[in-house]
């Protein structure tokens, strides 16, 4: 809309997208739709900050940029020559140094027209100055439209955002932080989780624990929602008050262990062991001995490994979107029987061609007129579908071959159920197994990175009744010795010991010494939270629920599992059986998943009576008690919102409690990995 929007002066923009025709369309009825979309969407350039391109890059490929008349995108702080007899969208944040430039660009007429759009609302006093500014230079001429778009948010899927706050746990963990610099940050979430809510057009009811960062924003949150004009009073939120949205805002705090702990869906372990953001997945892979020596001549040499970089669609995506919360080995095993399917359906339809191509016209030519032709010419045409379908499952199946590869060489399965055995609990009467089983995994060289180790140790000291302090100490001093006298077989990068910079020879690269000393630092500073009492325990607060909601036991999954992959016992579905055992069976509800369902579900003695109620429509604090008298409307839509960084662990968690009735939307300050977030914690130290 917002490149529509800029066409005002143009042309009538109602037809932005129209680019979509059916298919049943002649030749010459596209190519009148494309010139009526040409007419109607005329060429423009989109310039952007840093910031705003990050909103842009996970919803727009530049084929949807060229479609909606986009000829080039550029950088707001880059140098940009001239073209004065096209159009510009500036899409940017409301600072002053971005309207120094925008002013310069005008007075400059470096664009026919500027058409600005603010990633969120311009303060008064900044809309004047940078007035005065345009005027005093010369190029109020050159300015077309000024909107507030109210998007300062990056969408990554339909119900996945962030609000891109880097190091956000930092900004108000920091015991150096001001009342000033507190009052700064949380007015800067508020003002970005209000960009949601306007997006959504619907007037949530908050919900928060008592007291800090939670409280803070959404006493601003009620406030900016309260006081805004159109969105209070829309016809559209007073259609939907019966059921509005519950927005539940929580403290990283609550949890810290989900977002170190080791994963075993499919999403989050992209997230995990592979070079993974804003939906874009990059990882190395070896080039067969035999191709690379035919292709480059070098025989006898190391293959060559080549970087890929891969795009994927969450919610348009079937195969992604369909299994990216299932269990690693179940989306390995899919995978297989759909890239066998479709393959064997491909085989079919050639057989029938003759190998005559795949247009209707020389298939039926090569059919002869016997049997059915209008049945030939039906599986001729959906042989296009069929073809990208497969290519978007072989882009699956490599990115499987790579997250495969790494959890095998780090054995990631024992970290993840070890893990899960401490924070649910299963230790709690026998610390001293629990301490022997974590020192046994940590100083183990041929187990895991650094990073992988760390987090367990992490795991081990967050978890209720398995370990004092001088236990925490004890095993973090195991973990650092093994790693200095035996080393890492695995580097915390990826790569291989021995040869590759890991930690042959008992010794620790630079990169994996810098990454213990950074593990250490932020055990130390968990280990101060914990002594005084600023963050929970974890045992009490995971309930265990049976993987897929059926009464059928983990073992019995297992036993299943093992029982397919004997029938299919190639390749990766074989090595996955031998590895990824432990990752099916139980899964268990985290922290924040538990809170966001009492309050749904309206529970007493439990979050629902806990949490404030703030309504923007009404004044002052409502008292959940006298609630519980009234009849309440089910909650249609929740939205758990993390302070302080979130992780795809605990947005896949959170769609436990979503069902045929219910959505979950999860958002963030911003999504990290396990590595970023111990970066963190370091920091804090």
């Amino acid at each position: 809309n917002m490149l529509a929007l800029s066409n005002n002066n143009d042309a009538d923009n109602n037809n932005h997208k129209s680019n979509s025709g059916g298919s049943n369309n002649t030749y010459g009825q596209q190519q009148q739709q494309q010139q009526q979309q040409r007419d109607a969407n005329p060429w423009k350039l989109l310039i952007y900050d840093k910031h705003t391109r990050s909103i842009i890059s996970p919803l727009l490929s530049v084929s949807q940029l060229r479609s909606n008349g986009v000829t080039l995108h550029l950088l707001l702080n880059s140098d940009r020559e001239p073209i004065p007899d096209v159009p510009a969208v500036y899409f940017v944040q409301p600072t002053q140094e971005n309207l120094s430039i925008i002013a310069r660009d005008c007075s400059r007429n470096l664009y026919e027209r500027a058409h600005l759009h603010f990633s969120t609302r311009i303060d008064r006093p900044v809309m004047e100055e940078f007035a005065r500014l345009v005027v005093n230079t010369g190029g109020l001429s050159a300015v077309a439209s000024v909107h507030d778009q109210f998007v300062d948010f990056v969408c990554l899927e339909n119900n996945l955002f962030s609000l891109n706050v880097p190091q956000s746990y930092c900004v108000y963990n920091n015991p150096g932080a001001t009342e000033q610099d507190m009052e700064l940050a949380m007015g800067n979430i508020a003002t970005g989780l209000f960009s949601v809510v306007a997006t959504l057009g619907c007037v949530p009811v908050i919900r928060c624990p008592r007291g800090g960062a939670p409280e803070m924003v959404a006493r601003k949150l009620c406030k900016l929602i309260a006081e805004h004009p159109t969105l209070i009073r829309s016809k559209d939120g007073l259609h939907k008050s019966h059921n509005r949205p519950v927005l539940v805002i929580m403290d990283r705090n609550m949890d810290l262990i989900t977002p170190v702990q080791h994963a075993s869906t499919y999403q989050a372990l992209v997230d995990d062991v592979l070079d993974h953001k804003a939906n874009r997945v990059e990882f190395n892979v070896k080039q067969d001995a035999n191709t690379a020596a035919a292709t480059a001549g070098s025989r006898g040499r190391a293959p060559p490994v080549v970087r890929k970089k891969l795009d994927i669609d969450p919610d348009m995506d079937p195969f992604y979107s369909q299994h990216k919360f299932n269990p690693f080995p179940e989306a390995i095993e899919s995978n297989g029987a759909e890239l066998q399917e479709v393959s064997a359906r491909e085989q079919q339809i050639r057989s029938k061609t003759g190998g005559a191509g795949t247009t209707v016209a020389a298939a039926v030519v090569s059919h002869h007129g016997g049997g059915d032709s209008n049945e030939l010419a039906t599986a001729v045409e959906s042989l296009p579908v069929l073809l990208d379908r497969k290519k978007k499952l072989e882009v699956h199946t490599s990115i499987l071959q790579a997250v495969m590869n790494e959890v095998a060489a780090r054995d990631v399965p024992q970290f993840y159920e070890l893990e899960t055995s401490l924070a649910t609990g299963s230790y709690k009467n026998d610390p001293s197994s629990a301490k022997k089983e974590v020192i046994g995994l940590v100083a183990d060289p041929s187990k895991g990175n650094v990073n992988d180790k760390v987090r367990l140790v992490i795991v081990y000291a967050l978890s209720n009744g398995v370990g004092n302090t001088s236990d925490i100490d004890e095993v973090a001093q195991a973990m650092k010795e093994s790693l200095e006298t035996k080393g890492s077989t695995i580097s915390a990068d990826g790569a291989a010991g021995g040869g590759g910079g890991g930690g042959s020879h008992g010794t620790l690269s630079k990169e994996d010494r810098a990454f213990l000393e950074s593990g250490l630092r932020a055990i130390d500073y968990l280990k101060k939270l914990r002594s005084m009492h600023m963050i929970p325990t974890m045992s009490s607060m995971m309930q265990t629920e049976v993987s897929g909601g059926n009464a059928s036991s983990g073992s019995d999954m297992l036993s299943s599992f093992m029982a397919r992959a004997t029938n299919q016992a190639t390749g990766l579905l074989a090595k996955a059986t031998d590895k990824l055992g432990t990752m099916l069976g139980k899964t268990h509800k985290h922290r924040s998943t538990i809170a966001v369902e009492n309050i749904c579900e309206m529970r007493p003695n439990t979050e629902d009576d806990e949490y404030l109620y703030l309504d923007p429509r009404v004044k002052g604090d409502v008292d959940v008690a006298a609630l519980r008298n009234a009849a309440r409307a089910p909650v249609r839509e929740a939205i758990a919102f993390m302070i302080g960084g979130g992780c795809y662990g605990e947005y896949q968690n959170l769609q436990m409690v979503a069902n045929d009735r219910r959505s979950i939307t999860y958002g963030s300050t911003e999504i990290v990995d396990p590595s970023t977030f111990l970066n963190h914690l370091a920091k804090l130290a």
